[in-house]
């Protein structure tokens, strides 16, 4: 028994060989494999097909999508491995109502870039321009001929300490109280800094104080639920709330 199970050295070389001979041929077509592949990547790096074609901007409602490109110094026919996402995001968040930025590359040849833009709380009139207020209370030179109806006009805050104090305030007040409001009048008196005064989309007259405004203003809605709109009315809401009607 135990000689049927000896093998000849005659029988077990071209066994051995064949063996070889498979593994070879493996490695060989492994490394063709891999010559291919790396002349296709160069091929295609090389080609007009690695060049972008599009630049996709998401998230912008203020700054214009065109802004947006400028400032990622990123132009149509660019090879799109010779960008690089972090230093185009550092060039877009340089401008002023940039807030967050993500820059992704989609294959084959787009360029996503993802806006979170920092809140407009405000616009302020100068000249025949509007230009939009941060959450900081910063002024934005965007020269834009029109405006959000969804945040109000400011008018004669000529001392940026309390428009920088009301854009707080406002960055702070739910939205959907913030598009009830049409315009804000810094009123200000020797005894109170603060006065402001509100004309509201639904046509009441609110007089306020920036001290502490988010929080107050969150009632307005169930006071003028209450009211008539038939008649007039002025609403105060600076030290308590009260309405006062005003005499035709």
């Amino acid at each position: 028994m135990e000689e049927d199970k000896i093998v000849s050295i005659e029988e077990r070389i071209p066994r051995l060989r064949e063996s070889r001979k498979k593994k070879a041929n493996r490695t060989l077509l492994a490394y063709l494999m891999l010559f291919f592949i790396l002349i296709a990547i160069i091929v295609y790096l090389q080609s007009p097909f690695s060049n972008i074609n599009e630049i996709i901007v998401n998230g912008n409602e203020v700054i214009p999508h065109e802004q947006i490109v400028e400032y990622s110094q990123i132009n149509e026919g660019q090879n799109i491995w010779r960008i690089f996402p972090k230093e185009i995001e550092q060039s877009i968040l340089e401008h002023p109502l940039v807030k967050e930025i993500n820059v992704l590359r989609k294959f084959p040849q787009t360029i996503l870039i993802d806006v979170k833009e920092k809140k407009i709380v405000g616009y302020v009139k100068s000249q025949n321009d509007y230009q939009p207020i941060t959450e900081e209370g910063i002024i934005i030179p965007l020269n834009s001929k029109t405006t959000s109806t969804n945040v109000p006009i400011f008018n004669n805050f000529d001392d940026e300490q309390y428009l920088q104090r009301l854009a707080q305030e406002l960055s702070e007040t739910p939205d959907h109280i913030l598009r009830l409001i049409s315009e804000i009048h810094w009123n200000p008196t020797d005894k109170n800094k603060y006065k402001i005064m509100l004309y509201m989309n639904d046509g009441f007259t609110v007089h306020a104080t920036i001290r502490d405004f988010a929080n107050k203003i969150t009632s307005y809605p169930s006071v003028v639920s209450q009211l008539d709109k038939s008649e007039q009315f002025i609403i105060h809401m600076d030290v308590g709330v009260y309405v006062e009607t005003i005499k035709k």
